[in-house]
This record gives structure tokens, sequence and C-alpha cells, in this order.
């Protein structure tokens, strides 16, 4: 196992951002595909102008589509960042430590850090999106390095615990929806919905004026996931990515598991949204309520399934260059800041009522939404890879450094 070291010798000063030698391929090539996850999902929700944004009428291939939307995507993709976030906060805190900097120096980076994440949120939300996680992650990220970070094992050791009682949680969620279903009538109940006054704001100063009413709500209701950084900061203490053939069984059972359990609690709700299961409201609320809770499972579970792709493709190259999807995608993941940044740019853009308005325009939000995800998750994608290609930071990763580490 590998600890988190504790130095007693004189510091010396905070070394730098991570090195490009340093990185391992599956946080960066999760953080990449993952992105186009969060863009079908942002997407929608941006084209209906409610949560979690679905047809509410589908027909032909939105029925299917509506259904893995619900299965794979909504609920279930965030998760996986902040797996990741947790993972990078024990990986700085790493190397700060071998570089002999002294605890205080990587106390002193994650703080500062954190703190302007918290900014870039607000900035963000004001600006462009009020589902921001940016804010959320620099709360959690403080609140972690304060509490938690350089706890011994025995209260490590807890967040397994949590997680298992999660798991006991969903199971009677799950029991207490399916015999909700097995003794209601059959009804036309849709997907309970969430207006955002944001979304439908006549011009964009209005939209700006709300969503800064709506991003501190919405920063705390998805505070709790610091159980999940949680997670993935104990995966990190062990190098379960660095090392995925040391850790291959593990990272089967988690991908089995927690894919197995996010998949599962979300189909009821899917198949409801679908058309191909008709229900009352109020089971149509548990089922809801299933999907929300199982949907923290596909954090560690997609983490899991890109370890053992990573683990899979180094075996294949053998020490080559990766070849250039793997390495366009990965390239993405290590700018998956300014990725998510350019994705809330143009969602405004392309789908606001007070901009072009696709969605309303083309008369189809559900295939609007669907492809301007996948088009602007491969122009990020070309663009990550040409900042790659000339050794380039993306403009936010760069400024965000800046601001952490000062101008080195």
């Amino acid at each position: 196992m590998t600890a988190i070291s504790t130095q007693s010798h004189a510091p010396g000063p905070a070394r730098g951002p991570v090195r490009r030698t340093e990185r391992a391929l599956a946080p960066d090539l999760a953080r990449g595909t993952m992105l186009l996850f969060i863009a079908l999902a942002n997407a929608a929700v941006f084209a209906f102008g409610n949560q979690p944004g679905a047809e509410a009428s589908p027909h032909g291939w939105e029925r299917p589509f509506n259904l893995v939307m619900f299965v794979f995507v909504h609920a279930r993709a965030y998760p996986m960042f902040a797996v990741m976030f947790g993972y990078g906060l024990v990986q700085l805190t790493r190397r700060q430590d071998a570089a002999g900097t002294g605890p205080g120096a990587a106390r002193s980076v994650l703080l500062k850090r954190n703190a302007w994440l918290v900014a870039f949120g607000l900035v963000h939300a004001a600006l462009l999106n009020f589902g921001d996680f940016l804010g959320a992650y620099g709360i959690v990220g403080i609140l972690f390095t304060l509490l938690l970070l350089r706890r011994g094992e025995r209260v490590q050791r807890v967040v397994l615990w949590l997680w298992g009682g999660m798991t006991v949680y969903v199971a009677v969620v799950a029991a207490m929806a399916g015999y909700r279903a097995a003794n209601s009538g059959s009804g036309s109940a849709g997907v309970p919905t969430g207006d955002v006054d944001s979304l439908s704001a006549p011009d964009y100063a209005a939209s700006v004026a709300d969503r800064l009413g709506e991003w501190p709500i919405h920063t705390l209701t998805v505070l709790p996931f610091i159980v999940i950084v949680w997670l993935g900061a104990w995966a990190a203490r062990r190098g379960v990515l660095e090392d995925p053939a040391r850790h291959r069984r593990l990272l089967i059972r988690t991908a089995v598991i927690g894919l197995g359990i996010a998949f599962a609690g979300g189909a009821p709700i899917g198949l409801v949204s679908a058309g191909f299961v008709h229900v009352d409201g109020a089971t149509a609320d548990a089922f809801l309520m299933l999907y929300e809770v199982s949907g923290q499972f596909g954090g560690p579970g997609y983490v899991a399934l890109f370890g053992l792709l990573a683990l899979r493709l180094s075996k294949g190259r053998s020490g080559s260059r990766p070849k250039l999807p793997v390495e366009a995608l990965a390239a993405l993941g290590q700018r998956s800041l300014s990725g998510y940044l350019c994705q809330s740019l143009a969602w405004v853009l392309l789908l606001s009522p007070f901009a072009l308005a696709l969605g309303e325009r083309t008369g189809s939000p559900t295939l609007t939404a669907c492809l301007s995800a996948i088009l602007v998750w491969l122009a990020t994608v070309a663009g990550a890879y040409a900042l790659q290609r000339r050794s380039l930071p993306g403009p936010a990763e760069k400024l965000l450094r800046r601001l952490t580490y000062g101008p080195r």
C-alpha cells in the first residue's frame, strides 16, 4: 500500500504542477471519454429547459434514446469526475511530498487551488451554466484537505463502510420502488422534472440574474458527493490506476458491481421515459428516487472500467506511442476543465432561447441536443489534440496553474 508521507526534515518550496511523464493513461482517458456523456446530459438539459432533460412524449428512435440516457448517462457520468477529483487530491499531495516540500506546502497548494476552483465555479455559473460543479469541487476539496487528507488508515477505511451502507440503502429503495410498482395500477405519469428559470430566460442578462440565485442551491445539493471524492482518494492511496495490473481483480469487481447497480437503478425510470412502461405518479416518483441514489455507483464503476481499458491498451502497445484516438481522448482528459467550460459556452450559444435556440427551430430538441453534444465534444477532442501536439496546456488549466503555483 502507498501512503501519503509526513516529512520531518526542513521543507523546501512547493513544486509545480504535474508533468506529462508523471501522468497515468487511465485517468486522462476516462476524463476525455466521459466528457461526451457530460455533453449529452447537459445539452439535453439546455434543450428542454428542465432537469433531467428528456422528451416527455418520445417517438421512434427517441424512445430507446431516452432509455439509454437514463441507464448510462444521466446522474451516472458526473460521479466519475468526483472519483477522479479525489484521486487527484492525493496525487498532488504525493508529488509535493516526494519533492521534499513538507506537509504544509501540499496543504497550502491544495487550499489555494480549491479556493480558486470555487471562484471559477462562481464565474462559470454566472456567465454560462447554473449546473456548475467546479464550485462544489472546490468546497469539497477544501473540506477534504482540512479534515481527511492526512488521516490514518483506520479513518480512511470508514469510506468503505459508508459505501457498504449506501449499497444497503439502494437495495431498500429498490425494494420500495418494486413494491410500489407491484401494488399500483397502470397510469400515464411521465418522468418528474424540475424547471430551471435561467434556461427559459428571455435574454442573457435575465439568465445571469437567475443563475446567480440557482448556483448556491445547486452547489449545496451536490456537496454530499464528498463521499465519492473520498473513495477516489482511498483508491489513489493504493495507486489503483497507476498499477491496474496489480489491482485487476479489484477493478473487475468494482466495474461489475458499480455499473450493475447504476444501470439497474436507472432502468425503471428509463423505461417510463421511453414509454415502454406506464405507471402512476407515485410509482414514477419512487423510480426517480431509485435512479438518483443508484447513480453515484456509476462513478467508481466507470473509473474501474477505464482502468481495465487502460490495462488492455498498455499490454497491446508494448511501450509504443498510443494510437491516435486514444492519444486524442487522453489529450482532452488532460484539458478536461477547458473542455467542460467550452461545452457550457456552446450550449448557451446553440440552445438558449435568446441565442440560436436550435432545439426549437429544428423541431426536434432530442436530435438537436444529441448532435450538438457529439459535434461539440469532437471539436474539443480535436482542439485538445492540437494543443497536445504543441505541448500546450488548455487555457483554463494554464490560468488555474498560474493562480495556484505562480508565474513558473
